[in-house]
């Protein structure tokens, strides 16, 4: 593994592999880690860094507040994770990459399709978040972590994040808790912020990133104006709603939606789906 400074933050990556480049946008909600492609769903069988590094130069890393890589206490926005992978591939003097997303990744992929169009060879969308349930859960997250922090001080959330596993999985403790975590001098600089700015700072980012219930990341007029390959596989639960998949492939023009539901994908299909994906786009390209 290696690090890159991306827009001034420390950014955890990892890049190997042959062949064109393909940039992964991890699963895991708020936890984006490396480890998100070998420990979570069907990527726990495919293990992608190892099965599709014969056919693809890998790009993998913790997103900016996940894992290993640092943070800025900032507001979140769609395009600011997007500009972490544009950046990225920068650091990496990458023009261009095949973008793969899963769960919250997906958002990060239709994003940077949105802001970083000339960045991106095409899109390959894993079950896609969005629907009511995922902005109640989303708004739930960031509810729990701002009534934490006003009835507790920044100081009891730097001391929770120290013993938990990730925004995510432990809302009370904050979308900065990895960082918190790790790096004593970020979490001396955090405790010190004024609280009910940072609270208006933590209801603007939950309120952009959650304002609808469509599939998140970019807007509906947005995804209608992507002109690149997109590729989707839909899940079918409260956080990645079926009806996600249909609407992006409803409104990103071409885009294909795969027949298999979560029963039917494994690490073979899955695996397939990507190889095949991207071949039939490299095919439509030379035929045209």
């Amino acid at each position: 593994m290696a690090y890159a400074n991306v827009n001034g933050i420390k950014i955890n990556y990892v890049v190997q592999g042959s062949g064109p480049p393909l940039i992964m946008l991890a699963p895991g909600g708020f936890d984006s880690t490396i480890e998100s492609w070998s420990t979570r769903g069907v990527w726990k069988d495919l293990k992608p860094l190892e099965t599709l590094a014969r056919e693809f130069t890998l790009i993998a890393y913790d997103r900016r507040e996940s894992g290993r890589s640092g943070g800025r206490v900032e507001p979140h926005t769609w395009w600011l994770w997007a500009a972490e992978a544009a950046g990225l591939l920068d650091h990496l003097k990458i023009d261009r990459a095949w973008v793969i997303g899963g769960c919250m990744g997906v958002s990060v992929a239709v994003a940077l399709g949105a802001y970083f169009p000339e960045r991106c060879a095409g899109l390959l969308l894993h079950w896609p978040v969005g629907g009511y349930r995922w902005r109640a859960k989303g708004h739930m997250n960031f509810d729990k972590h701002v009534a934490f922090a006003r009835a507790n001080g920044l100081a009891a959330v730097a001391q929770r994040a120290r013993k938990a596993s990730g925004f995510w999985a432990d809302p009370e403790c904050g979308p900065w808790a990895s960082v918190l975590a790790q790096d004593v001098g970020f979490a001396a600089s955090y405790v010190k912020q004024d609280l009910e700015t940072y609270l208006a700072l933590v209801a603007h980012s939950r309120d952009v990133l959650f304002n609808d219930t469509m599939p998140s990341g970019a807007s509906g007029e947005q995804l209608m104006a992507l002109k690149m390959p997109a590729f989707i596989m839909a899940g079918d639960d409260a956080s990645h709603s079926t009806s996600s998949a249909h609407a992006l492939r409803e409104l990103i023009p071409g885009a294909a939606l795969s027949a298999l539901m979560p029963p039917q994908q494994n690490a073979a299909s899955v695996g397939a789906w990507i190889r095949d994906s991207v071949a039939a786009a490299q095919n439509g390209r030379r035929a045209a």
